[in-house]
């Protein structure tokens, strides 16, 4: 299978460029074998019940994206990715990059966006990652969130007013550098709601780092290299997961953290690109967004669901439905082998 089958034509004119001013508004479609239903996540509750086991990502975005300056005043765009030597956000020396433009900077290049924040560029990793290191006397996290972005997709080109949409309402940790964007639409109500109807809800964290910005381009998928992202599923996680009668993951990050456990244990680092053929061991059911033609985002929901994803995609902008990051979403369980 190659990224030709992962492709559909996706107007320009279905991608949400603005978060809804209700989160819990956004569309939900629903399919859980017994044909589509038309909802909205607000009606979240009306679907899960007693035994029924809800798994968010709870990491949060850095606004990673620094706009910064060369001695000689050239610009250059450091978009931060994940430290490399330590977990502790703030006080990380070393971070993993994408520099732009690449190559006009080389290592030893020292970009500023003030006396608070010095980026030093140290190693060229290729396809225009680097190794940066941060020089911040008032911690990372005070410089980064002083001069930094959100790191929106390029395809999201609206100027977003309120950097918090970009945001879930549980977000924890500031590690990422994009949302687990399927838990934007949830609010604290949402959440009360299910508990109130039986389902519990329990947490973990997947750092959403560069593979969120790399389509399939190989014609094998078997040569697709994903690059690893950091993880951690706390044991009430785990335990939650053994008990539950249904385990639902809120996005396709809840589904890489939870299924990486059995064979990388519970904390750790995953390079797991789940595909079709793929048998899932812990994962029932998935709520997440409408994903790009051609991502691993797109191969993991063919192999939950099989091809009915391109019926429900084509139904879905049929009936209007906004596509990707601030788009709607949907409820599907896992097909039956």
């Amino acid at each position: 299978m190659g990224p030709d089958e992962f492709a559909y034509d996706l107007p320009e004119a279905a991608i949400g460029q603005v978060p809804l001013a209700d989160r819990a508004a956004a569309r939900l479609l629903v399919d859980m074998g017994d044909g589509p239903q038309h909802l909205t996540v607000a009606d979240l509750a009306t679907l899960v019940g007693p035994g029924d086991l809800l798994v968010v990502n709870d990491t949060r975005v850095l606004p990673a994206r620094l706009r910064l300056r060369r001695d000689t005043g050239g610009a250059v765009e450091v978009l931060l990715l994940e430290p490399v030597d330590r977990t502790d956000t703030d006080s990380a020396g070393r971070w993993l990059a994408l520099v732009r433009p690449s190559r006009r900077v080389p290592c030893g290049t020292s970009l500023s966006a003030g006396d608070d924040l010095v980026v030093t560029v140290e190693d060229d990793l290729g396809d225009g990652r680097r190794v940066v290191r941060l020089d911040a006397p008032d911690g990372v996290l005070s410089a980064v969130s002083h001069h930094g972005e959100m790191p929106l997709p390029p395809y999201l080109t609206t100027p977003l007013d309120d950097p918090e949409r970009y945001q879930t309402v549980y977000s924890d940790r500031p590690a990422s550098a994009a949302a687990p964007t399927a838990g934007l639409h949830l609010t604290e109500e949402v959440l009360d709601d299910c508990r109130a109807a039986g389902a519990r809800i329990e947490r973990l964290e997947l750092v959403v780092g560069l593979d969120t910005f790399r389509p399939v381009t190989v014609e094998n998928l078997d040569d697709h290299e994903m690059h690893t992202e950091a993880y951690s599923v706390p044991p009430a996680t785990l335990d939650a997961c053994r008990e539950a009668d249904r385990v639902i993951a809120v996005g396709t990050t809840t589904v890489r953290a939870l299924e990486s456990v059995s064979a990388n244990g519970p904390t750790g680092r995953t390079d797991l690109f789940i595909r079709p053929g793929y048998e899932f061991g812990v994962v029932d059911v998935l709520m997440t967004n409408y994903h790009l033609p051609g991502s691993t985002l797109l191969v993991m929901l063919e192999a939950f669901v099989g091809p009915r994803w391109r019926d429900l995609y084509a139904l879905a902008l049929a009936e209007g439905y906004r596509f990707l990051s601030f788009g709607d979403a949907m409820f599907v369980s896992r097909a039956t082998p």
